[in-house]
């Protein structure tokens, strides 16, 4: 099947906002010691550009809906690229944890408005085929950009990574000129009526279900690299191939989730993949002393953690009607709530000395709270009743 060049910008777009994202997860020892802080106050990094996508998802989506979508990529894409070279220069703690926050602002925005234009582009029926393309440039991130820029910046300078993003924005922003046709604004619409979706109660659950189900997950991954280098006994020097087996796993992992999705319903199916990922996060709190089942976990936990996106998402859609653009910013910002808590609580218990399989068992607690509020969504929603019903009052 013939790939549509217009998509393309798109997905390369994905790919420097995955790389950003998820490799100072394997950089954070390196960040630490150059920046002389500790390891847990690195993970703080993770979450103040989490806290910018949570920020920045409703604020930018909300002043573009009436804008050009093309131009609005565009400028969402400088604004990527500068804050990531920037990243590259910053001198200090402080001054990184100020960047990182505005680095992530135009994350959420860029994946609500991205969603829209790949919809717009695709062939009648092809909606969904045409988005999967768009996150293609996550699963590639994750499979091969997260392990690379991981090496470079461990073997030469953690700054190399930020450039490199930065380098990959510039292409983004190459591609969208060259190869994004131009489309109209939606001049129908406007802030209020877009953020609507929010008085339905339905919405608030998936949004819960994510933040803090999925919020278990990063507990694990923010903190991989010290967990397989103390705990397992893995050399810093082979984190780029762990990194490998986590992105492979992310990769069948999100063709599992929407083979199940298409089979199951979503509801059943977040349920299933909920249970399961508690059930690893635990066993990444017992087993990762012995290394051979410390690897299994971390393809296991890789694949879990892309399979419960393609059901949480048709959940989402179920819920916002007619606001398909901000519902996919609020999904963006719910997942990166989810990275931000999992970074800071599975830092508490490292803070007070605990060994960094530590972290994991946060995660059990919060992904429990994530699958018992999945249940109760299942309960009260599986028979779909009209969505008028599920209005708030």
């Amino acid at each position: 099947m013939q790939i549509d060049k217009r998509i393309i910008p798109l997905a390369i777009g994905g790919l420097g906002i995955g790389t950003t994202e998820f490799t100072i997860m394997g950089l954070l020892p390196d960040v630490a010691k150059s920046l002389h802080i500790t390891i847990p106050e690195a993970g703080h990094l993770i979450s103040a550009y989490a806290f910018g996508v949570v920020v920045g998802a409703p604020l930018l989506i909300g002043y573009s809906v009436k804008h050009p979508p093309k131009k609005v990529l565009i400028a969402l894409m400088i604004i990527f690229t500068l804050f990531n070279a920037l990243s590259a220069i910053a001198p200090d703690y402080g001054t990184m944890m100020v960047i990182r926050f505005l680095s992530g602002l135009p994350h959420g925005a860029f994946f609500g408005v991205g969603t829209v234009v790949a919809t717009r582009m695709a062939a009648k029926g092809k909606e969904a085929f045409n988005i999967s393309l768009m996150f293609t440039g996550l699963t590639i991130a994750n499979l091969a950009m997260v392990p690379l820029v991981t090496y470079i910046g461990h073997e030469f300078h953690w700054r190399w990574y930020f450039a490199i993003v930065a380098v990959i924005g510039l292409f983004t922003l190459l591609f969208l000129k060259l190869w994004l046709p131009a489309m109209d604004a939606n001049q129908d619409t406007h802030f209020k009526k877009e953020i609507k979706f929010l008085q339905r109660k339905q919405t608030w659950f998936v949004l819960a279900i994510t933040a803090i189900g999925f919020g278990g997950l990063f507990t694990w991954f923010s903190y991989i690299t010290p967990l397989m280098t103390v705990v397992s006994g893995i050399s810093q020097s082979n984190m780029a191939y762990v990194m490998i087996l986590a992105g492979a796993g992310m990769v069948v992992g999100n063709l599992v989730g929407g083979y199940l999705s298409d089979r199951l319903s979503p509801e059943k199916t977040c349920i299933i993949l909920l249970a399961l990922m508690m059930t690893a996060l635990l066993g990444v709190f017992l087993f990762s002393e012995y290394q051979n089942i410390s690897l299994v976990l971390t393809f296991i936990c890789g694949t879990l953690s892309m399979s419960v996106a393609p059901p949480i998402n048709i959940m989402m859609m179920k819920a916002a009607p007619n606001s398909e653009m901000m519902a996919a910013a609020f999904m963006q910002a719910a997942f990166n709530i989810a990275n931000a808590m999992g970074a800071f609580l599975g830092g508490i218990p490292l803070d007070q000395g605990l060994s960094y399989n530590y972290a994991s068992l946060v995660g059990v607690f919060m992904t429990l709270i994530g699958l018992m509020i999945s249940i109760r969504y299942f309960y009260k929603y599986s028979s779909q009743k009209s969505l008028e019903e599920n209005v708030m009052m």
